[in-house]
């Protein structure tokens, strides 16, 4: 009996010096060694990697995105819908467009192409990934959705992604798809002089940074001048959906969170001296009132319970383009996380479909211009 209590007073620090001390350890330093070290000099850097605040900050962001599993439900649907034959005439799988090569998804409304009225505007989603990951696949429930809501065609490119590209190439991606949209309008049926980007997350930063820069006529983009003012003209509107415009205040969030090294984020942005050149609001206060006038309405939606990206993200960016007399709309939806912003459009029967879906259908009728 001494010989069995023993043992239990001996097993029971060890269970809890292993769940409260080995675990975190060993998640943060796999995650670490994976995705990065600080980037603090010499040896010091694993010194700064071992420090308790950053081990379980990281063990706590990794046991937060472990939330995703639950929506395993969700993948086996959408791998489900494209295997069925009866889906097909609904979507254009696998078009190749732009200079690197990469594909898009082309999603019909319901209205059939003989109707005689006018062609629908289009709608171009890009996807969230932290600018290192995601796939066009994953969102075909989403797109379907869109078209049914919105009457709209849908396309959802790919772009490419960090380690492989940065974000300069993924904008000129998103450019390359527009021009794309404009020689294919009569192709496809679409009217691609009427065109709304809707982007999540990193998808949404994707979509601001396109739209100015298409307006600044950056040379990087390696498109004529003339050529870009025109792709911009197409764009009525920008919704985005817990989206990140200013890098330098996101990357100190990350800090927050201890994840600032192992994120994708500054390495995609070529680095901290970058983060002010890809913000959208550090390139909006160097446009001109010309400039300006150009720049079309944005509609920020934003979850209040995202812990990834704060909705102060998006109050903030529709501030500074409320002052500087750019259209902006902005809804903060309480109850409503970072992943659930886009998830929940994927199905009519979830929780917060309805309610995030009559902001994005508000705002889209306004920007088309339909009665």
């Amino acid at each position: 009996m001494m010989l069995s209590g023993f043992n239990y007073h001996l097993w029971l620090p060890v269970a809890v010096g292993a769940m409260f001390v080995g675990l975190p350890y060993s998640i943060s330093l796999a995650v670490q060694l994976m995705f990065g070290w600080p980037t603090t000099p010499g040896y010091k850097k694993y010194l700064e990697a071992v420090k308790p605040r950053r081990i379980y900050r990281i063990a706590r962001a990794v046991l937060e995105s472990l939330k995703c599993l639950q929506y395993g439900r969700l993948y086996l649907e959408l791998k489900s819908w494209y295997e069925n034959d009866k889906n097909r005439m609904y979507y254009e799988k696998g078009i190749t467009f732009g200079r690197r090569g990469n594909k898009l998804d082309l999603y019909h409304p319901p209205r059939l192409s003989e109707d005689k009225a006018a062609p629908p505007p289009l709608v171009v989603f890009v996807y969230g990934g932290a600018w290192c990951s995601g796939e066009r696949y994953t969102y075909c429930l989403l797109a379907r959705q869109l078209t049914k809501k919105l009457n709209a065609t849908v396309i959802c490119p790919d772009y490419t992604t960090y380690p492989k590209m940065n974000v300069l190439g993924m904008v000129q991606d998103i450019a390359d798809c527009l021009i794309w949209a404009q020689e294919s309008g009569s192709q496809f049926n679409f009217d691609q002089d009427n065109i709304v980007l809707i982007g999540h997350s990193a998808g949404a930063h994707l979509c601001a940074l396109t739209t100015l820069f298409l307006i600044d006529a950056k040379e990087e983009l390696f498109i004529e001048a003339s050529k870009q003012q025109h792709l911009a003209s197409m764009i009525k509107g920008v919704i985005g959906l817990s989206g990140v415009y200013d890098i330098m205040e996101h990357y100190e969030h990350e800090q927050k969170r201890g994840v600032e090294y192992v994120s994708s984020m500054h390495k995609a942005m070529n680095g901290v001296q970058n983060f002010p050149y890809y913000s959208p609001t550090h390139l909006l206060g160097t446009f001109d009132q010309e400039k300006l006038s150009r720049v079309p309405p944005f509609t920020l939606i934003h979850g209040i319970r995202d812990i990834m990206t704060p909705a102060e993200a998006s109050a903030k960016f529709s501030e500074l383009l409320t002052s500087l007399s750019v259209k902006a709309s902005l809804y903060l939806l309480p109850a409503i996380d970072h992943m659930e912003m886009v998830t929940e459009l994927m199905e009519a029967e979830r929780r917060f479909y309805h309610t995030i879906y009559s902001c994005i259908k508000h705002e889209y009728t306004k920007l088309i211009g339909v009665r």
